[in-house]
């Protein structure tokens, strides 16, 4: 349980009391706290309020957050596409919907389920009992290439690598519209969107959110009629990266629910983005090892189609 009390700045007066929290802890929704304020683990001046209450000057805010419940994760017996597999290490091409590790709402049918079932015992515990073995993540709509450790060396090696942006990570993409330039770098800070907290933008007001630096360089493979077929390569690996890069430069992915407002004659589910090349210094031989994974089925199509 955390409990926290603070007293409120100048700043912030007039603010709902609901979004002043989600404020304070960008990690946690707006309604997560109006399901707290409604089960009076938040009071002002020792009084409960309501989420809609407007804050004033040197009011007296406490919050209580209990202990999340603890979901047993159970492995699941999931077909797995294995691109590369050791005693160390793992890559895997993951599939379009599949969610990487469980969170609210999704605790089964995820890639953490699918991977305690086929490893057993063998996965790195670094990132706790929701997330064995994995180092990083990519979107549920996204398919590709994702490394999963199976002990703790190997995560933190993998881990080190990832922070000092030395391994490579390139990706497929189908954009809307003609992109102009044949390559190019796009170096635009990426935070929470400011009103829409599903969301993620370069575009961030007031400094209130918390903003990450966020380089992605593109490269156009072959232009069509009505959109334009890309790779990108990351520098830094924040929420969303290219989904929002590209749509900040007017481009967004094919498919992007959430970024894009653009129709398309293709029935997708989400973005049409792949992450198609992981490479890295292996933890045990110390050599660069690379794996590409293949265009999913339903990408090649659209090509054929577009060509």
């Amino acid at each position: 349980m955390k409990q926290d009390t603070f007293e409120l700045e100048a700043e912030y007066e007039g603010e709902r009391l609901d979004k002043y929290l989600s404020i304070l802890y960008p990690e946690q929704s707006r309604s997560f706290f109006q399901k707290l304020i409604k089960d009076g683990h938040v009071l002002v001046n020792d009084t409960p309020e309501k989420a809609n209450y407007r804050l004033r000057v040197e009011d007296l805010i406490s919050v209580t957050i209990p202990d999340a419940v603890e979901t047993p994760i159970l492995p699941e017996n999931i077909p797995l596409d294995i691109l590369y597999e050791d005693d160390d290490l793992l890559v895997v091409n993951k599939p379009k919907g599949m969610v990487v590790h469980p969170s609210a709402g999704h605790y089964t049918g995820t890639l953490v389920n699918a991977i305690m079932y086929h490893c057993k015992d063998s996965l790195s515990g670094i990132n706790g009992e929701i997330r064995p073995g994995i180092v990083h993540r990519i979107d549920m709509d996204t398919t590709g290439s994702l490394i999963v450790c199976k002990n703790d060396e190997s995560h933190i090696f993998i881990a080190e690598q990832i922070k000092e942006h030395s391994v490579t990570r390139k990706y497929r993409g189908i954009v809307y519209g003609g992109v102009s330039d044949d390559e190019g770098t796009i170096d635009a800070p990426i935070g929470r969107h400011p009103t829409d907290r599903k969301k993620m933008s370069t575009h961030c007001k007031n400094g209130r959110e918390a903003i990450t630096p966020a380089v992605t360089h593109y490269r156009v493979l072959q232009r069509f009629e009505r959109y334009t077929y890309m790779e990108f390569q990351l520098e830094t690996g924040r929420t969303h990266q290219i989904r929002v890069h590209m749509a900040s430069i007017g481009h967004p992915l094919l498919g992007d629910a959430v970024y894009s407002s653009g129709k398309s004659p293709y029935h997708l589910q989400g973005q049409t983005l792949h992450a198609m090349t992981i490479g890295f210094i292996h933890p045990a031989t110390r050599e660069y090892l690379e794996i590409t994974a293949p265009l999913p089925d339903y990408f090649e199509k659209i090509l054929r189609d577009l060509r």
